[in-house]
């Protein structure tokens, strides 16, 4: 699952491996080995990929299904429009 996770994320927001390796100070071939279940990243990797993609380590670790926005640094006045934008989605996705 965490395989899937982290290839998924990588390819959502259109990055080669190369272009995550670079992101993350790891080699691509960590990457590469990650995304086909050859190895696990450490714990402190594992918590510096959900950062990077704004998603919870259970999410990654596939016990957790939400996925997050990160919102720091906006105007307090925005966040209600961001929150009624997904709502709409909600919606019209029913």
């Amino acid at each position: 699952m965490l395989n899937e996770r982290i290839k998924g994320l990588r390819k959502e927001r259109g990055l080669s491996q190369v272009d995550l390796a670079q992101k993350l100070g790891v080699s691509k071939q960590s990457v590469s080995n990650w995304e086909n279940d050859n190895i696990l990243p450490s714990i402190e990797m594992l918590v510096k990929i959900s950062r990077f993609f704004s998603v919870s380590a259970d999410y990654l670790l596939g016990e957790d299904s939400r996925k997050f926005l990160e919102i720091t640094g906006l105007k307090e006045k925005y966040i209600p429009h961001i929150q009624q934008i997904i709502d709409d989605l909600r919606v019209m996705k029913k």
